[in-house]
């Protein structure tokens, strides 16, 4: 019988959606006709025959011939479909519509079939060395060095008990109860809160002050979490005990009590300089938005709308919000903009031949893994036995993309100085006082499995500069990797 390759033709239906035409001949199903004999054979009972000795003639006789294709075809499908994909040059993103066109029912039939499937478009990036954007200035005003010194006061702070009713800002033991109807839902008791700072149910401070040890007072909230999430409760709050804190007294001896600094002059002086490293850094951080607004801005990125709309229902029926319109374009806004931002990333990554080295994807992983404040080896574990891990390189490429760009962009502030991002300090706090720096990969022992990353290009140090305020802007929105996900 003539050995023959799969064919395959590629039709562009739209700028983001393929259709492959795909012949296969019946020389490469046979050995899936083979297989599906010998799983069908170990399934039926035949009188006379053991089970996974029944001859083929009998099974086709017993099942039919199109029930041995269908198994046949349905273990075979997913391969053919990816030679066709290798041989087409397309990058798929999600799960193909496939329709069988041609059933081989007699030997020397080909098997034929067309697979519509979203793909990644083709982007025309800007010119990347025409970018220039304006960011506010750093001014470091005497507020903000006595939010730091504040900020430490009550660091160092002590607390002590009071025999009064209960002030915003006090801690106290409290014991707490909820109850719809006659039905007692929780209670706690001798939990320490610190009033006003809104942390437990909403009412509670207000509830709480005026109130004196022993007091006890009632008020009604919607229920956090458990069965009975968003019901309103009916919550019973008793103090047990009032503290406040007493601040220490802002001298030369809180200097020293706090910082290796004799003096408080000195103190602040060192804290006016951490702000000003702080608000340099958030000029990197506004750099970094502003030039992935003009990037996104700037390029037209078609999206494909099958991938959307199953993205969207997926959000909204995990919230099972599948009926809130207003919320479904909310999420479908934010869905679109996420994607758009990971194609645009991965066009950059792929013109700038970006590679992941072992060491850059260890020290991402291991400062996932501290975010989310697992053990960095069973973070690993479960990224590896959930298929994630060319999820977390593609994520790194598209980090290291965006730094390319920071540092090829001109960046000047509102008074006309250039900023430059090699001034950032590894370690220095971002948006939100998170910290941006890249843990040390050789501090853990994480187990990955091979990463295929090629030959790597040296793109400086990732802990500092542009890869340090690129950090974070890929994974906005509410469905980023939303293209991986569905891969």
């Amino acid at each position: 019988m003539e050995n023959r390759p799969v064919k395959s033709a590629v039709e562009t239906l739209n700028p983001t959606r393929v259709k492959l035409t795909v012949e296969v001949p019946y020389a490469e199903l046979q050995p899936s006709i083979d297989a599906a004999f010998k799983t069908i054979g170990q399934q039926i009972a035949v009188p006379g025959f053991r089970k996974g000795h029944v001859p083929t003639r009998i099974i086709e006789q017993r099942v039919g011939r199109g029930a041995v294709l269908q198994e046949a075809i349905n273990e075979a499908l997913p391969g053919f479909f990816g030679q066709a994909v290798e041989e087409s040059d397309v990058r798929p993103i999600g799960q193909p519509d496939v329709e069988i066109t041609q059933v081989p029912m007699e030997e020397g039939q080909d098997l034929a079939f067309t697979a519509e499937v979203d793909v990644r478009p083709e982007i025309t990036l800007p010119d990347l060395d025409a970018i220039a954007v304006s960011v506010d200035d750093v001014e470091v005003s005497d507020d903000d060095v006595d939010e730091r010194v504040q900020t430490l006061r009550e660091r160092f702070g002590t607390l002590t008990a009071v025999d009064r009713s209960v002030q915003d800002g006090d801690f106290v033991s409290i014991d707490l109860s909820a109850s719809i109807g006659d039905e007692e839902i929780d209670s706690v008791s001798g939990v320490s809160y610190e009033v006003g700072s809104g942390t437990m149910l909403p009412g509670m401070d207000e509830a709480l002050i005026g109130l004196a040890a022993g007091e006890t007072r009632t008020f009604t909230a919607p229920l956090a979490g458990g069965d009975h999430q968003g019901q309103d409760a009916e919550c019973t709050i008793t103090v047990q005990s009032v503290k406040e804190r007493v601040l220490p007294e802002l001298d030369d001896d809180f200097a020293q009590l706090a910082s290796e600094f004799d003096t408080l002059d000195e103190l602040r002086a060192d804290l006016s300089s951490g702000v000003e490293q702080a608000k340099k850094f958030e000029q990197g951080i506004q750099a970094r938005d502003r030039i992935l607004e003009h990037l996104l801005e700037a390029t037209d990125v078609p999206l494909p709308e099958g991938l959307i709309l199953a993205e969207v229902n997926r959000h909204l029926e995990g919230e099972g919000r599948l009926e809130d319109d207003e919320h479904r374009a909310e999420v479908d806004e934010s869905t679109r903009r996420s994607l758009k931002t990971q194609f645009l990333l991965d066009a950059l990554a792929e013109q700038s031949e970006v590679e992941v080295s072992q060491e850059e994807f260890v020290e991402y992983l291991l400062l996932q893994a501290q975010q989310y404040r697992m053990d960095p080896n069973e973070f690993a574990r479960a990224l590896d036995a959930d298929g994630q891990v060319p999820a977390i390189v593609a994520e790194v490429a598209r980090r290291k993309a965006l730094a390319s760009v920071l540092d090829r962009a001109t960046i000047t502030d509102a008074s006309g100085n250039v900023v430059d991002l090699e001034l950032l300090a590894p370690g220095d706090e971002g948006e939100d006082g998170e910290d941006v720096e890249f843990v040390d990969g050789e501090d853990g022992d994480v187990e990955t499995g091979d990463v295929e990353t090629g030959d790597v290009v040296e793109t400086g140090d990732v802990e500092t500069g542009a890869a340090a305020v690129a950090d974070d802007a890929t994974t906005e929105g509410e469905s980023s990797g939303a293209a991986e996900d569905n891969a």
